[in-house]
């Protein structure tokens, strides 16, 4: 099986265990704030299905998954504390408008999902257009475990160097839910906007 099978067939089990872990859909308008990200890369769009057929969906925004992290996503319960350093790692990275070191926390192939479907995303170039596609910097604030590996990462967003602006999301949260295998980031998923909480858990 190559590469670029196994993760397309992994992220229908992701996708399973986002919807299921919490009622997390992937939503519009949530980290990054931006276009759907990696859409102009020539990226290959992926069509995962849950077990049954049907496609995850979303309940109530704002509901997180089991197994929260402390404050900080220091890691802690069922999340792995060196997965954690690597999505605070490439966020931090992001932030300070460093887009190609930031993608280099990306695995190849890696699957991504922002306001679009789901696409596999099979070459540097691709990885570092859909960072740069992400106008927000974003700052860790919790992490919580969804099952199956899956972590989801609430963040505060933030103005970030570079082109494009965060406007009116900055200062507002957001999740993103992650697979980190190998010390690289294999999926990212974004889930529906939560409420705005300025100033929570910095």
């Amino acid at each position: 099986m190559t590469l670029r099978a196994r993760t397309t067939g992994r992220l229908a089990g992701v996708l399973a265990a986002l919807a299921l872990a919490g009622g997390l859909g992937l939503g519009a308008g949530g980290c990054g704030g931006g276009d759907g990200g990696g859409s102009s890369t020539g990226a290959t769009a992926a069509t995962p299905t849950t077990p049954g057929g049907t496609t995850p969906g979303g309940t109530a925004p704002g509901q997180t998954a089991p197994g929260r992290t402390a404050p900080g996503g220091s890691g802690g319960g069922d999340v792995d504390p060196a997965a954690v350093a690597v999505i605070r790692d490439w966020a931090d990275t992001l932030r300070r408008g460093d887009v190609r070191e930031a993608a280099r926390r990306f695995a190849l192939p890696t699957a991504v999902a922002n306001g679009t479907r789901p696409l596999t995303l099979t070459t540097r170039a691709q990885v570092e257009a859909f960072n740069r596609s992400l106008p927000c910097g974003a700052v860790l604030l919790e992490t919580a475990a969804g099952g199956r590996g899956l972590i989801v990462a609430t963040f505060r967003l933030t103005e970030r160097p570079g082109p494009g602006s965060c406007g009116s999301g900055t200062g507002r949260t957001a999740q993103a839910a992650f697979v980190v295998e190998d010390g690289l980031i294999t999926h990212w998923l974004r889930v529906q906007d939560l409420p705005d909480a300025p100033g929570t858990r910095s």
